[in-house]
Order: structure tokens, then sequence, then C-alpha cells
């Protein structure tokens, strides 16, 4: 099961478009990732839900930009989130 969450964490922090959805919708955007496939336990989940949401910003600033995957939509097709 951490392998799903080693997933999850590297997606937050590197796909600035999963990482907005998360922020917008947390709950929806692990739902999502069922759907790739990971499998969440309850206690995972809400451990994700109670994290500091602004940490995977923190964390992807810190990374070099070479292993971030940058949004290509525009702020307004991403919900307003500039």
């Amino acid at each position: 099961m951490h392998r799903s969450i080693e997933i999850l964490i590297g997606r937050l922090v590197t796909d600035e478009e999963f990482r907005l959805a998360f922020q917008r919708d947390p709950r929806g955007a692990l739902t999502s990732a069922s759907a790739w496939g990971l499998e969440l336990t309850r206690g995972e989940m809400s451990a994700l839900l109670d994290t500091d949401h602004q940490l995977w910003d923190r964390v992807a600033q810190e990374l070099d930009a070479r292993l971030q995957k940058a949004s290509l939509r525009l702020p307004s097709e991403m919900g307003g989130v500039s």
C-alpha cells in the first residue's frame, strides 16, 4: 500500500495540474487517483486530507524545474487559480 502513497505524493509535488486539483477538491483528486489504480486506505486518505495542502507547493518550489510537469492550461481553465 505504501507504494500508492509514494506515487501520489510524487504526483502532488511534480504535477502542477494535479496539485491544483487537490487544493481545490482534495477528496475529488483522491477519488481520481483511484482511477489510476492507486489503492489508498481510509487512514492514508485521512492523513493526506489532514496534511497542510500548501506543503505540496512548498516542496514543488524546491524541486528542480526539470522534474516538474507544468500545466499548459490557462488559469481560467483551472478554476480561476492563478
